[in-house]
């Protein structure tokens, strides 16, 4: 299940992104969607990088019955990278959502061999969806 904190006016089909989740997880994800401001605060506090980012994961220690972790995403970098790739923002939330639970999981892009990307690619075909974060980023 899917406890999501919308902190914006943007309407969310929570559905296709608990349906991703369960394929991967049976426990809980806290899913907050907000802005800019927040999320640079969110990453400076937790991060110690004072600027905004599109998605970050926060997982949680591994206990019974415990939430997998959080995922952030700013609303502001949805609107800018579907406008600028030219797909929904709806695809690009969802996107994000997948990276973010890949980074829950224990994935992590920036050390792996390319394990994350492989998932990322193999989801993204199986729901039909424009390019992942990290397919854009690495080509």
């Amino acid at each position: 299940m899917i406890e999501f904190d919308n902190r914006t006016s943007f309407e969310v089909n929570i559905s296709l992104l608990e349906k991703i989740s369960d394929m991967y997880t049976q426990k809980d994800i806290e899913l907050i969607l907000t802005t800019d401001d927040e999320i640079r605060e969110i990453n400076k506090q937790h991060r110690n990088i004072d600027r905004s980012t599109d998605v970050l994961s926060f997982p949680y220690e591994d206990m019974p019955m415990s939430p997998i972790g959080s995922i952030v995403i700013s609303l502001n970098h949805v609107h800018k990278v579907a406008k600028s790739l030219k797909h929904s923002d709806e695809d690009e939330l969802t996107l994000l959502f997948i990276h973010g639970l890949l980074h829950l999981l224990g994935f992590d892009h920036e050390v792996d061999k390319g394990e994350m990307r492989q998932e990322e690619l193999q989801i993204i075909q199986k729901l039909k969806l424009p390019e992942s974060l990290i397919i854009r980023t690495q080509g």
